[in-house]
């Protein structure tokens, strides 16, 4: 099983000017790992197209694929939507990049019905194209779908072209428990966002904070040996996401959690002072806190590794 790493789980180093898209495929070597997640969401201090990319420019994605050979990475892209002009662009990246998945997701900040329902059209229309160039749209559940409705798109679109990217984490936003994700998503998987999480309090109101790998409440042993034993997944994706918060999206016991207090909804004391660590602010932080998050940032990916590996180590002997 090979393990790669998401760009997300750099992102303040990357919005900061502290890395970019070179120095993370030489960050991955250094960490002993087989591939890279490129986001390209469009973000306010990255290119507002292309994100972690940093760019389409021809000469720049043969550069960025030589660096890719020269360490035999593989490769996949991440962005958002599913409008046909963005698709098309993203598929010409990723043939030029050797990407055979591309992660999507429908929903930002709250689950849309009607929005995931258009999805459905939207997507056929690219699936042609997806079958030409043989490259694999990933629908991701993010953190305002519960499992249950990601299968319900893909089954509507029903082609061998199109799945999900199964996180195993993102479930709990919406009170669905890791280990129900993994069960109901695993079968339509293309491909993995693996991370771990803990429920903190800030103030009055409940929290899904992330953490290093290995560190919180998500039964990630659980998680690997279902990926390793039940699916033909090649390799699996760290996204280290800390230092970061989130918000629980959708109503208390949609997505089968009634109550918190145990496994993963077991609620700890925070890493950081929620205060600096909420959304905004994760991606924004003061000047003070900024050297602290950084460091903070790449320690904790180095922790998910080594993790990460004790868990090939163990399933993949």
């Amino acid at each position: 099983m090979k393990l790669g790493l998401e760009t997300e789980s750099y992102h303040i180093h990357f919005q900061h000017g502290r890395m970019d898209i070179f120095d993370f495929i030489e960050k991955t070597v250094e960490l002993g790992l087989d591939g890279v997640q490129i986001n390209i969401i469009e973000d306010l201090n990255l290119n507002p197209e292309w994100g972690c990319l940093g760019s389409n420019d021809p000469d720049h994605l043969k550069k960025i694929k030589t660096l890719l050979d020269k360490h035999q990475l593989y490769c996949e892209i991440d962005m958002r939507g599913v409008e046909k002009e963005k698709m098309v662009q993203v598929i010409d990246v990723a043939n030029v990049l050797g990407a055979k998945v591309i992660r999507t997701y429908i929903n930002k900040g709250h689950f849309d019905p009607v929005k995931t329902q258009q999805a459905v059209d939207k997507i056929l229309s690219i699936e042609p194209l997806l079958k030409k160039n043989d490259i694999h749209l990933a629908i991701e559940n993010h953190e305002e779908e519960i499992a249950d409705e990601v299968v319900e798109l893909i089954e509507k679109v029903n082609s061998p072209y199109v799945g999900c990217l199964c996180d195993i984490g993102n479930g709990m936003m919406a009170w669905e428990d890791p280990k129900t994700t993994v069960d109901k998503l695993l079968p339509y998987a293309k491909t993995t966002h693996f991370k771990d999480h803990i429920v903190i309090k800030d103030g009055d109101q409940l929290r899904v904070s992330g953490c290093p790998i290995g560190y919180g409440n998500i039964d990630t042993d659980y998680c690997f040996k279902k990926i390793v034993e039940e699916t033909d997944l090649t390799h699996i994706n760290i996204e280290m996401c800390h230092p970061y918060v989130s918000y629980f999206k959708r109503p208390l016991g949609l997505g089968g959690v009634e109550y918190l207090g145990e496994g993963a909804f077991k609620i700890e004391e925070p890493y950081f002072d929620p205060a600096i660590i909420k959304p905004m602010e994760t991606y924004h932080p003061s000047a003070e806190n900024l050297e602290m998050m950084l460091k903070a940032q790449d320690e904790d990916v180095k922790k998910s590794v080594t993790y990460m590996k004790k868990l090939r180590d163990k399933y993949c002997s």
